[in-house]
């Protein structure tokens, strides 16, 4: 498990619960693997408290399954559960891009920009992790233009369903694919277009049913 350290600031379930999810996300705990509270707590230099706590939180989403008296077990990727979160995605984050549209400056959005520029560096020298990190940073960054950060967020919990199997596509199927959707989202905006901007989003988020087959022939030891 890679462990980062703890901010200033952060209670120890907060930190168990972000560097849990980090880890889930990256695949560094697998779909299916056992965890163990005394295990991950020794790993995070903190008491068995914060770790079950967090893992409590984790457990009401469906991400980690606990039994009383073993250990919790990492979810399957589930694509029922990933059709929930990709229906909150899409109904935000497509609202997101209607707002984006409607801005009187387009200067909160000049940091997207940059980011592309950065996914397009990445996408060249071959770093799925990286393009992943940019990715989420495009999205939390459209939340940030319409002062929408809390609700970024909120979202951010079930989306680990969702989020497993973007790293999965990152490192398969669809790299450019991405990019480049990236890139025509943000021209739609910039050319307050909503109507392509909410149908390239929809599509966009839309990916990972298409690529479903594919990722389970290649991953089938991940999924329900």
């Amino acid at each position: 498990m890679h462990v980062k350290e703890r901010l200033a600031h952060e209670s120890g379930r907060d930190y168990a619960l972000r560097i849990i999810k980090e880890n889930i996300i990256s695949l560094e705990l697998e779909p299916k693997s056992r965890v163990n509270d005394r295990e991950l707590a020794a790993a995070l230099g903190l008491s068995r408290t914060p770790v079950r706590e967090a893992l409590l939180e984790l457990a009401k989403v469906d991400i980690v399954q606990m039994y009383p008296q073993r250990a919790s077990i990492i979810a399957p990727i589930d694509y029922d559960i990933m059709e929930e979160a990709y229906s909150m995605r899409e109904i935000l984050e497509c609202a997101v891009v209607e707002r984006c549209c409607q801005l009187e400056s387009m200067d909160s959005l000049a940091p997207l920009e940059e980011n592309l520029k950065l996914q397009e560096f990445y996408l060249e020298n071959r770093s799925p992790e990286k393009l992943m990190e940019l990715d989420n940073e495009f999205h939390k960054m459209l939340f940030a233009a319409v002062k929408m950060p809390h609700v970024h967020s909120l979202m951010g919990t079930i989306t680990i369903h969702f989020d497993r199997v973007r790293l999965l596509s990152y490192q398969t199927v669809k790299e450019v694919k991405t990019v480049s959707a990236h890139r025509d989202i943000l021209r739609a905006i910039l050319n307050r277009d909503s109507a392509l901007g909410v149908a390239l989003m929809r599509k966009h988020l839309r990916n990972y049913a298409v690529e479903k087959d594919e990722l389970m022939r290649q991953y089938p030891q991940y999924f329900k």
